[in-house]
Formats: C-alpha cells, structure tokens, sequence
C-alpha cells in the first residue's frame, strides 16, 4: 500500500514556492533521481558535497532493489514469490523494517497491514490494469492478507509466508525508512542542514539556509496539499524544525468508474478503498531518537491513522511522543491534534 503523498515543499525542489523568511544568498544543491517509483530529491546546504549526494543515492538504489515489490530479484519479490513454500534468508533491513510494520499491525489491530500485496495487485490501481474486482475475487485476496501469518526470525534473519499467494507490499512504510537512511548519511558527513522529499515523505534537518548565521535554526516552512483542489494549491503552511512529515490521502492515485473514485489505499478488512471520512492525514514527527526511525513511525502513522478514521486516530496518535496530526476531511473541515495547534495556518 502506497501511501502517496504531497506535502508540497515551498520553495519545492520540483518547482514552486513560497518563500522562506530569511534570505538565500547561493541557492543550495539539490540531486533528484527516479527511485521507489517517484522522484526522489535531496537538497544539502553547503556546496562541494557531491560524494554525500552519491553515497545518499547508491543507498537508495540498494534499498529499492530490496523492498521494491515490482522489480523483479529484489527480496520483497524473492519472499512472495516463496510464500507457503519455504523461508528466505533476508538482508538486516528487511527485519528492522517489517519487525516495526508488524508492531504497526498489532497496536492498530489490522488496520495498518503489510500482507496487503494481493488486494493491490488485484485492483492494480495505478498501472494500466485498474479495475473494480468482483467480490469474489476480493473475498479470495482477503483470505491471503493476515499478518499474523508472516514469520519473523530475528535470529536466522528469515522471512516466512505461511499461505501459497500471499504478497508483502511495503510501500507504506519502506519509503521512510530510506528517508531517515538519508538522514543518517547526512548527520555522518556533519551537513549543516538539509531537506529530504522522497515523494513526499519529507525531513528537514538542521539550518534552512546557505550562507546565514551559523546556528540558524529559523524555522522551515511547508505548506501541505489541499486535497480537493488542483496540484500546488495549498490548504495550509505548518512551520517545522527538524522534523520529518508524511501524508496520505485519497487523492494521488485514483481511478473512477460510474461515477464513483476508488482510491489507492485499501482495507485489509473490506478489501475495497478505505471509507473513513477523511481526504488526507499529515503526520508531523519530531527527529527525536525514536525506536524504527522517526520517518519509518510516520510514513506507517499516516496510513494507519487514515484506515482508522478521525476518532481512532486521534486515539492512535496520542500513543507516539512527538507526533501530531493534521485531518482534512472530506467536507473540507480542518482537525488538528492538540499540538498542531497555532502551528499549522490556514
């Protein structure tokens, strides 16, 4: 399940933009590649650090050819391909980042659900075969969704899928994990500041601007989506410091059919488009040290709290220091968390 994105960056590597309140004497470096299935890009603030870039980006490529479920030999495909059949011996990755998507799983009874593999290659939503399944076969798909049926084995690092059919699907989390991979990188070389937007799983890190004050901790500013309105159209500004955000909504890749949208992210209960009344949910995480990686936690928080609805959210979150949501809903009302509030503008 991909929890596509937009938190649109102002002053945005991709294009338009407000602008930051302090000024920027040399524009900062920007690499962009096509990694994950979307544009990837990351801005450093000092100039000269082309073999940061180039270790951020062969890290990249490492970890799409394993969690890319849609390349064939990486090791998502290797595990489903020998589910029901046998164990497959799994890169540390691979463990870290389904050992947290299965306490996702857990805490939110289902809702979050990384075995959803056979109801996207089902509905296909996004390629060229998008269609609306017949019940029959999506009651067949939910048989093979459980996550209760993967077996972790930290100690032999093995991946098990005990039914034949069945299909992990990681993108609602492993893009956030190669986001604070970045951040890693980043912090390692002693770059002052940064901003990561991995479509649109985004960080922004230290000092906003090249050529300031050292110690210029002014605060970024990134203006989230509207969910009902054109691409670039903004609902609101939410001002952040070292800070990763994540947002999922039911507006990036959808298909209609009488009459009807269905969207991408689906419900490994009804195995049809998840029906909560929310349009989008933005996550805003604090980078303190947290236990996964603080954009892993809300790329799987922004879809959990999605399948959930408004009140189970509001519930959910509360659970993670550090973290806070921002609901529009699909009338156009704007809920926020507690500490969302005078935060973000609209």
């Amino acid at each position: 399940m991909r929890n596509f994105i937009r938190a649109v960056i102002m002053l945005g590597f991709l294009g338009t933009a407000l602008s930051f309140s302090c000024c920027v004497k040399k524009a900062p470096e920007g690499r962009a590649e096509f990694i994950f299935g979307t544009v990837c890009s990351v801005r450093i603030q000092q100039r000269g650090k082309g073999r940061v870039y180039d270790r951020i980006f062969a890290r990249l490529r490492e970890l799409d050819d394993i969690f890319n479920v849609n390349k064939q030999g990486s090791v998502i495909s290797e595990i489903n391909l020998k589910a029901g059949i046998s164990p497959v011996k799994v890169p540390n990755e691979v463990i870290k980042v389904l050992g947290r998507a299965l306490f996702f799983a857990e805490l939110s009874d289902g809702a979050f659900d990384p075995t959803v593999g056979p109801l996207v290659k089902l509905w296909g939503i996004g390629t060229e075969n998008e269609r609306v399944p017949g019940l029959a076969e999506i009651e067949l798909a939910l048989s093979l969704v459980n996550w209760r049926d993967v077996e972790l084995d930290g100690k032999n690092n093995t991946v098990f899928l005990k039914k034949e059919g069945m299909m992990l699907d990681t993108g609602g989390i492993a893009k956030g994990y190669a986001a604070d991979e970045a951040l890693e990188i980043i912090k390692a070389a002693g770059v002052s500041g940064a901003l990561i937007d991995f479509g649109g799983n985004i960080i922004v890190y230290g000092e906003k601007a090249a050529g300031g004050a050292p110690g210029n901790r002014t605060a970024w500013r990134i203006g989230v989506q509207h969910p009902h309105k054109e691409r670039g159209e903004f609902i609101g500004v939410i001002s952040v410091e070292d800070s990763t955000l994540v947002t999922s909504g039911n507006y990036e890749r959808f298909f209609e059919r009488d009459g009807r949208r269905y969207h991408h992210i689906l419900s490994a209960k009804t195995g049809f488009p998840v029906e909560t009344g929310i349009s989008s949910v933005t996550i805003v995480q604090s980078l303190a040290p947290e236990e996964g990686g603080a954009s892993m936690d809300a790329d799987a928080l922004s879809t959990t709290l999605f399948a959930l609805g408004y009140d189970g959210a509001c519930s959910f979150v509360s659970r993670f220091a550090g973290a806070g949501a921002i609901f529009i809903l699909k009338d156009g009302e704007i809920r926020l968390t507690p500490d969302m509030e005078g935060r973000f503008i609209y």
